[in-house]
């Protein structure tokens, strides 16, 4: 059965019209700009949602125009007021909200939303319509189960990203039907950066170094690679959380889950916590040392994500430390006191993957004529001098193993220590060639999957660690 013109067609905001809610949004803005927020919470929460959202909405502005619209959707919604709909917009979100939509979009003639004391979810929703339009007298498009009782007064139902089972409790026609995206479990391995738990195999570095095989050790390692890897994950859920504006406003970082929409921005809220208490658990499981040093990694993450990270040069250096503390943490796992070379390589060779990470984006930002780099300290006039002192960091991290292969100690772990050489031959050839891809637009923005995809990278990590088996073993 088809909608006649005259029947007003009406359209829920949050998980319809776009694929996010705006009470997690603000919540989640309005936190990362004042961390007070956070307990000011349950305070308004206990007057009413409507109040908890009017208060957010006070406090957190909101980028409309980035926000993750369903596409078809709107398309559809558009056609159908130029065949001359009337198109009503009806949200629980708060009227500010609401209104901005209605003057970015420009196609909705009504708009319905929270305001004054009253939160416009399920019943309160259907009693407005029913006093503007009718029993009967609108078409509704919605998503959700609080949605039933909106379609119990419509004439008909669109069914949009609806779950499974909730389109056969409509009791009315349903005239069209969006489909809910394929399944989450792919957009999870992304959210959770499965592949950036690579970056905590340096927590076997100073077992490598130390030249420590035995079993006891290395299972040791492994846990602690389990924990860091689920606190890694419960930061990168939290970082992406509080950059959602910024991410939508880059050429590729708007393609993450949640900036994208494709999860639900309360779900990766709730997640990050939980995954946070599992690798304390463990962690102080392990030792307490080792438990201290993850407490550290996780305060000076918080501190990156909700402050560091927006200043220029201090965000670089905060990464590189990032990268450190993980040696700091094997070692404290395993009771092996870091060596002043190994520590100084890494501080060194970290700070320019940190700037070659800047400068990827940087390069990104230029090509699509961008101004500045959202969230961040940098412009796109910037690029030059972070290549500069990015190249130069890491040629410093060579100059470090050099003098290293150079020195005394060389001779107490490895019997022919001058085929260490080639390794400062290998690691130029590497960082020159990284910066001259990143020059030219083809380098990843995180360096460490440019070096995992790479075949050329993996090679060069097969010829660095044959080199040291060489000089450890006296093959030759």
């Amino acid at each position: 059965m088809m909608a006649s013109p005259q029947t007003p067609l009406v359209v829920d905001l949050d998980g319809t019209l776009i694929h996010t809610d705006l009470l997690v949004e603000s919540a989640l803005t309005a936190c990362k700009d004042n961390l007070g927020t956070l307990f000011a919470v349950p305070g308004w929460l206990g007057r009413g949602k409507a109040e908890l959202k009017r208060e957010l909405a006070a406090r957190a502005e909101l980028d409309i125009a980035t926000l993750p619209w369903n596409l078809p959707l709107l398309e559809w919604l558009r056609a159908e007021r130029a065949g001359g709909r009337t198109l009503v917009l009806a949200t629980a979100s708060d009227l500010r909200y609401a209104q901005q939509v209605q003057a970015h979009l420009g196609c909705f003639d009504e708009v319905f939303a929270s305001c004054d004391g009253r939160n416009l979810a399920a019943a309160h929703k259907r009693a407005a319509l029913v006093e503007r339009f009718g029993e009967g007298g609108y078409d509704y498009a919605g998503n959700a189960h609080d949605d039933l009782e909106v379609w119990r007064s419509a004439r008909q139902a669109v069914v949009v990203n609806a779950p499974s089972g909730l389109q056969a409790q409509i009791g009315i026609p349903v005239a069209k039907v969006f489909a809910r995206p394929a399944g989450p479990a792919r957009a999870w391995g992304r959210a959770l950066r499965l592949h950036q738990w690579l970056k905590n195999a340096l927590l076997f570095l100073p077992l490598l170094a130390a030249h420590r095989f035995d079993a006891a050790s290395w299972l040791a390692g492994a846990l602690g690679f389990l924990a860091f890897s689920l606190c890694a994950s419960s930061v990168y859920l939290l970082n992406d959380l509080l950059d959602l504006t910024a991410d939508r406003h880059h050429p590729r970082k708007r393609l993450r889950p949640f900036a994208a929409g494709r999860l639900p921005a309360l779900h990766g809220a709730l997640l990050a916590p939980l995954l946070l208490l599992a690798a304390l658990g463990i962690a102080f499981t392990l030792s307490r040392p080792f438990g201290a040093v993850l407490i550290a990694y996780y305060g000076l993450t918080l501190a990156y994500s909700f402050y560091l990270k927006r200043i220029a040069m201090l965000d670089v250096m905060t990464l590189a430390g990032l990268y450190t503390i993980r040696i700091v943490a094997g070692a404290a796992l395993t009771t092996i006191v870091p060596s002043f070379w190994l520590l100084s390589f890494a501080l060194f060779f970290f700070l320019c993957l940190a700037f070659l990470k800047r400068y990827t984006e940087l390069v990104g930002l230029h090509t699509a004529k961008g101004g500045d780099s959202k969230g961040r300290g940098y412009a796109a006039i910037d690029a030059p001098i972070v290549a500069a002192q990015g190249a130069a960091a890491g040629y410093t991290s060579v100059l470090v193993l050099a003098f290293y292969i150079n020195s005394a100690e060389v001779t107490v772990l490895y019997r022919e220590p001058r085929w260490l050489w080639g390794i400062c031959v290998l690691l130029l050839y590497w960082l020159n060639r990284s910066w001259w891809l990143a020059h030219r637009g083809r380098l990843h923005d995180d360096p460490v999957i440019y070096a995992v995809m790479d075949g050329g990278s993996r090679l060069i990590l097969l010829a660095v660690l044959a080199l040291l088996a060489i000089a450890s073993l006296h093959l030759w």
